[in-house]
């Protein structure tokens, strides 16, 4: 299983919890199965995060492959302007 980290104001909405076991093959996997575990995650999902899999920063990461050893980061979108 893959080893899922959240950061940021994430790991608040989950009670503190911020590593998380998750067998997924796909980052849309990663997150259903993180929003069934939390559904109060949902919306702060869907408002933008960004998403590295195994140290490469991924954009549009939706399908991108996870591996039952990958280390999945998941932390709120850092927008500016």
């Amino acid at each position: 299983m893959a080893r899922v980290h959240l950061s940021g104001n994430l790991k608040q909405i989950t009670g503190g919890a911020a590593e998380f076991q998750i067998e997924a093959s796909n980052v849309r996997g990663v997150l259903k199965a993180l929003v069934a575990l939390h559904p109060e995650l949902e919306r702060h999902l869907d408002e933008g995060i960004a998403v590295a899999i195994d140290g490469e920063i991924h954009q549009d990461a939706w399908f991108s492959e996870v591996k039952p050893d990958s280390e999945v980061y998941i932390m709120p979108a850092i927008a500016g302007g």
